[in-house]
């Protein structure tokens, strides 16, 4: 329980950060910062998943950039949705999954737990 609970608080964190970094990608505080992590995550487990089965050829052949595409486009649709956050074009969603994709990726070295040898 405790693990996810920090992993929210990362994924807002770098939502925050993200803000910071790409122009048109906008986060009001961390409030909104945490209900948006939430809406996309759900986003992600059900309809990204499914655009993500469906064009899993696609995103073979992309080597894939176009679940890169798809992550994007779930950004988007969360900013629709949430108050507080917006990404006012499709190149901002593209560029904030980029790097939050690159976040996620050093944040998971962070908290990755140690093998017992």
């Amino acid at each position: 329980m405790m693990r996810m609970l920090l992993h929210w608080m990362l994924n807002a964190v770098a939502l925050l950060l993200v803000s910071r970094l790409v122009p048109g990608f906008e986060v009001t505080g961390f409030a909104s910062a945490l209900i948006a992590v939430l809406v996309i995550g759900l986003l992600n487990a059900t309809l990204g998943l499914l655009l993500k089965f469906v064009t899993l050829p696609l995103g073979i052949l992309s080597f894939g950039l176009f679940f890169l595409l798809i992550n994007a486009l779930m950004l988007r649709f969360a900013s629709v949705l949430v108050p507080g956050f917006v990404v006012t074009s499709l190149a901002a969603a593209f560029w904030g999954a980029l790097a939050l994709a690159i976040l996620h990726l050093l944040f998971g070295f962070l908290v990755m737990k140690p093998q017992n040898s």
